[in-house]
C-alpha cells in the first residue's frame, strides 16, 4: 500500500461538466450549452461516439415504435440526420426522410434506423459540439471527486496534462460505466450475467465496403427462451469493470477478427480488413440506483415526471415514457446521470443502452443541468416545458 498526499491544481471552472463523450454526453453537452451554460466534456478517447463509433456499433435505432409512431424526439433525430448528412453507409429510412405517407412507414423491415459511417460522424459531432461553444477536452479520465457532504466540488482528472481538478455547479455522469457516480459513493449496481465477446470489423472486398458483426449482442438471461438465446465467439463472460480483464477480452477479440479474416480468404473472399474496434465491445457494466428504477414491464405506462420517449430496438411495439427520477439519486444533489448510467433493472437496461436511448437521457439530463445545481429541488415541470420547446415529446398520448 501506498499512501500520496496529493495537491491537485483546479485547472478549469464550469456550469456544467458532462464526462464521457459517448451519444448520451454529446447530447447532454449539447443541450448545456444551447442554455447559454459553460459547458466542458470530457473524453478519454480521442474521438467521439463511443461505442457508436470506436466500438463500431453504428447501428442509430430506433426512432419509432417499429409500427408506424415515431418516439423519440429532439436531438435523438438531430444526431441521426446527422449521423448520415454526408451519407448513409445501409439501410437509409426513406420511408421516414422522404415520405409523408404513415401507411409506408408501418411496412416490414421500415423501423427508422439507420447504418452510418462512424468516422464521418465523430468529426461532425464534434464540429457541431464546437459550434455550441462546448470546450472538449480529449484523453482526459476522470479518476475521482472532490465533494462535500452530499455535492461534487470538482472531478479530478488524469491527462497528459498531469492530475488536475475541475469545479462544476452540475456534473453529467455519461461515463457509459457510472464511474462518477461511483466516485462519489452513490448507490450503483452492476451487470451480474456479464458481457460476451464481440469482435466488429470493417472490410473491404471485391464485392464492397462492409461490417462483420461476430458476436452480436446478448440479452438477459430473464427475456431468453429457446430462440432468442446467441451463439457465443468464446465461453466466457466479462464485468468491463477490471483492468486486466478488459486487456484480455481486447486481445481475445482482436484474435476473432483475424481467424474470421483467415476462414473467409480460405473460402476465396478477397477482403481487406479496413477498421477495428478501438475500444472494448462492452454493452453494460455498472448502473445507478436512483429515486426510480423503470423496469421493461412497464411499456405504454404514463409517467408524470416523463423526460421523453424510447422504444424497445428488440421488437415492435412497446414504448416507455422516461421518469425524470431515474436519471438521479438524491444522496449526490448536484450529479445527474445519462445513457446506460441511468437507473433501471436489468432486462430494461438492454433497451436504454443503445443510441436513441442515450440521446433522449442525455438531452433531459444536459437539459437539468444547466437549470440546477440540486437536482431534488428542479421544477420538473419547467424541464418539461424546456425539453418541448426543444422538440420533444414526453407522453406517448401525446403522438
Amino acid at each position: 500500500m501506498i499512501n500520496e498526499v496529493l495537491n491537485t491544481k483546479v485547472s478549469e471552472n464550469c456550469d456544467v461538466l458532462v464526462c464521457g463523450g459517448g451519444f448520451a454526453g454529446i447530447s447532454a453537452a449539447l443541450a448545456a450549452a444551447r442554455q447559454g451554460k459553460k459547458t466542458i466534456l470530457l473524453e478519454k478517447e480521442f474521438i467521439l461516439g463511443g461505442l457508436g463509433t470506436a466500438g463500431l456499433v453504428t447501428m442509430y435505432l430506433p426512432l419509432c415504435d417499429g409500427m408506424g409512431r415515431q418516439v423519440s424526439f429532439g436531438i435523438a433525430e438531430e444526431l441521426l440526420k446527422l449521423s448520415i448528412s454526408m451519407g448513409a453507409e445501409a439501410q437509409y429510412p426513406e420511408n421516414w426522410l422522404d415520405s409523408e405517407d404513415k401507411a409506408f412507414r408501418t411496412e416490414k423491415n421500415k423501423r427508422f434506423e439507420v447504418r452510418y459511417n462512424p468516422s464521418l460522424f465523430a468529426i461532425l459531432a464534434e464540429q457541431l459540439l464546437l459550434k455550441e461553444n462546448v470546450k472538449i477536452l480529449y484523453g482526459t479520465y476522470a479518476v475521482a471527486v472532490d465533494k462535500t457532504a452530499d455535492k461534487i466540488n470538482a472531478v479530478i482528472t488524469e491527462s497528459k496534462s498531469g492530475r488536475q481538478a475541475i469545479k462544476a455547479a452540475s456534473v453529467v455522469d455519461a461515463t457509459g460505466d457510472c464511474d462518477i457516480a461511483f466516485f462519489t459513493g452513490a448507490p450503483t449496481d452492476t451487470f451480474k450475467q456479464g458481457n460476451i465477446l464481440a469482435a466488429w470489423y470493417y472490410f473491404l472486398e471485391s464485392s464492397g465496403y462492409d461490417l462483420a458483426a461476430l458476436g452480436c449482442a446478448d440479452i438477459p438471461d430473464d427475456q431468453k427462451n429457446g430462440e432468442n438465446g446467441v451463439e457465443t465467439l468464446i465461453n466466457r463472460r466479462f464485468t468491463g469493470l477490471d483492468a486486466e480483464e478488459i486487456s484480455q477480452m481486447v486481445q481475445l477479440s482482436h484474435n476473432a477478427v483475424i481467424e474470421d479474416i483467415k476462414k473467409r480468404r480460405d473460402r476465396g473472399s478477397d477482403l481487406v480488413p479496413t477498421c477495428i474496434a478501438t475500444i472494448p465491445q462492452i454493452r453494460m457494466t455498472r448502473k445507478l440506483v436512483g429515486e426510480y428504477v423503470l423496469h421493461d414491464t412497464e411499456e405504454h405506462k404514463y409517467f408524470e415526471d416523463s423526460v421523453g420517449m424510447v422504444s424497445d430496438w428488440r421488437k415492435r411495439g412497446p414504448v416507455y415514457e422516461v421518469p425524470f427520477r431515474t436519471l438521479y439519486s438524491g444522496k449526490i444533489k448536484n450529479l445527474i446521470t445519462a445513457g446506460r448510467c441511468t437507473s433501471v433493472t436489468d432486462s430494461m437496461w438492454d433497451i436504454m443502452r443503445v443510441i436513441p436511448c442515450c440521446a433522449v437521457t442525455g438531452q433531459a439530463a444536459g437539459t437539468a443541468a444547466a437549470m440546477t445545481d440540486d437536482f431534488t429541488k428542479l421544477d420538473v415541470k419547467k424541464l418539461q416545458c424546456e425539453l418541448e420547446e426543444n422538440g420533444v415529446v414526453l407522453h406517448e398520448n401525446q403522438l
